[in-house]
């Protein structure tokens, strides 16, 4: 599936493409308002065309060629959100360039290990970055580009990219081909080691149309997205992208004040956000009686969205517009989708119940298939099988965005793909779950979580959706305690802010209660009381469970088989 406006007859390929086409079909349109600092407790925005996105890029682009920032040369990209972001990292595409992306909020030393196997030969950061790229030796005798002050260490300043950009006269778009290499994405490592995804440019145009026609996106809508790279498909579809004032690393903290009015100013027709964002938001827009009638939809991504936080947004939205929760990874998004609508009574009481999280069907044009849980690699289907209806397994996916290797992991990327009989790559995503009868994908957790006790298998957010119910329960985590195969299953549970420490031995009774009364959690007699969940740096959602069964491990009270926790 590949667009005419990112493919030409030649064959070639390139996501740029798009953007300059935006700028010829609506120049004057604007591709972006990006935040500038605060006037009081009002934002000051700024704001940039399409046509001077475009001009900006291209300005870039022949600047970084004529720097030897060219064809192939992967890149390391550490920007903040603004119009340096995207004019940056299109220009990166158009030199032909390799943009490696890294989050920054991974940790220094995971960032470190993460340049060192990209091994980039051009380093592009705020000022900041490149402090920290220097001193603590990241990535020596590359090429810089700094936007912001230079301190010292040499290179470019954007700038003199500019200048340079503005003398030459060099092609403003490579003549890349749908296989090549366009960029390098680091996975979060929430659940693993951070790993290099290898995205070619087929994976980016396949990416924008499948985004387009799932959630019927059009040219000219305003979007809100909360987590950057998301950002960058909007030019792609003609999107106008407001720049929320936030730190992306933390969108739990975010301040929702701030979104309503940013939502209100701009008449946001889009928003993209985290579990973690849309609770802060829904809950102030339930609190203040807010309603967002330009709104026509709001994807959440980066975890599974609790049904309670769904439905508090959808009360702030107007009859029509939905609230999606697609279903994917870095490797391969998106897989499938599911929206408000969808999730009526009869699917949510199943999750309570502890049959799974139901993340709707395929997305079109996608082949998902379930195949036997194994921790080993899986070199072809004829080394394996496809699982019936109703029957539990890893979910695989191949389709126009299923990557098919990582960067320099061999070992990884070994585990993580297959290939069918036409040779076609398959990405194993890591999650057991099935397919019901209705063709609905149904997750049930990571499998490098679930819990094995003798002939038992459990499946964290299985089993946690049925304790999830307890109205002064935050949320679960269901972990193992002992060596594989004889895992001691233990709750750990996070309360709401108003349960207090003297509630803690009613509410533990009532969760012991609720798990006798369901065959699937009927072994859990052990609970022990968390004060704040570990999670993900990306999105601030997805629970650290490897990091609370350690936890678990080290209790005494766990060791010692009684079911009374102590407290973190």
């Amino acid at each position: 599936m590949m667009s005419e406006m990112q493919t030409d007859t030649s064959g070639n390929c390139n996501i740029a493409a798009a953007l300059s086409r935006q700028a010829s079909e609506q120049a004057t349109g604007i591709a972006i308002h990006y935040p500038v600092g605060k006037r009081g407790r009002r934002v000051q925005y700024e704001s940039a065309s399409y046509h001077a996105l475009n001009e900006l890029s291209d300005v870039y682009a022949r600047g970084l060629i004529e720097y030897g920032i060219g064809r192939g040369i992967r890149t390391a990209l550490m920007l903040g959100p603004g119009l340096d972001f995207f004019a940056l990292f299109f220009a990166l595409f158009k030199a032909g360039a390799i943009p490696v992306l890294i989050d920054p909020g991974i940790g220094l030393k995971p960032l470190k290990i993460c340049l060192s196997e990209a091994a980039p030969s051009a380093f592009i950061g705020v000022t900041r970055a490149q402090v920290a790229r220097k001193l603590l030796g990241w990535v020596p005798g590359v090429k810089l580009v700094t936007a912001g002050l230079k301190l010292g260490w040499g290179g470019l300043n954007t700038t003199q990219l500019r200048t340079l950009g503005q003398k030459s006269s060099g092609a403003q778009l490579a003549a890349t081909q749908a296989d090549e290499v366009a960029a390098i994405l680091f996975t979060s490592g929430s659940t693993g080691i951070p790993k290099g995804v290898l995205y070619r440019h087929r994976h980016f145009v396949g990416q924008v149309e499948m985004l387009r026609s799932t959630f019927d996106i059009r040219a000219g809508e305003v979007d809100l997205p909360t987590f950057p790279p998301f950002a960058l498909f909007d030019p792609a579809m003609g999107m106008t992208t407001v720049v929320p004032l936030m730190d992306p690393t933390r969108p739990a903290r975010a301040d929702p004040r701030l979104l309503v009015e940013t939502i209100e100013r701009y008449g946001v027709t889009s928003i993209f956000g985290s579990p973690a964002l849309l609770n802060v938001l829904s809950r102030y827009t339930e609190a203040k009686d807010f309603h967002m009638p330009t709104v026509r939809r709001i994807i959440s991504a980066g975890a599974v969205l609790p049904v309670t936080t769904l439905r508090r947004m959808q009360k702030a939205l107007s009859p029509g517009a939905e609230v999606y929760s697609p279903y994917g990874a870095t490797e391969c998004l998106p897989v499938a989708c599911v929206s408000g609508t969808d999730l009526n009574d009869e699917i949510t009481q199943r999750t309570s119940n502890g049959e799974g999280i139901c993340v709707g069907s395929p997305v079109t044009p996608n082949e998902v298939k379930i195949i036997p849980i194994t921790d080993k690699p899986v070199k072809s289907f004829a080394d394996t099988t496809e699982l019936p209806v109703g029957i539990t397994g890893e979910i695989v996916v191949h389709g126009p965005t299923s990557t098919d290797t990582y960067w320099n992991r061999i070992e990884q990327t070994q585990l993580a793909k297959t290939t069918d009989s036409k040779g076609r790559v398959w990405h194993r995503m890591g999650d057991a779950g099935y397919f019901d009868a209705a063709g609905r994908l149904w997750y049930c957790g990571r499998k490098s979580q679930r819990l094995v006790n003798g002939s038992e298998t459990l499946f964290a957010d299985q089993i946690e959706a049925i304790f999830n119910t307890h109205p002064e329960v935050a949320r679960t985590a269901l972990v193992g305690v002992g060596p594989h195969g004889h895992q001691v299953p233990v709750l750990c549970v996070e309360l709401i802010r108003h349960a207090g420490r003297k509630s803690r031995e009613r509410i533990r009774r009532d969760l012991l209660r609720l798990g006798q009364n369901n065959v699937a959690t009927a072994a859990i007699t052990r609970v022990l009381f968390h004060k704040s969940f570990p999670v993900d740096i990306r999105h601030n959602a997805k629970i650290g469970r490897e990091k609370l069964g350690l936890w678990a491990a080290g209790k005494r009270v766990v060791q010692q088989g009684s079911i009374d926790g102590m407290d973190h």
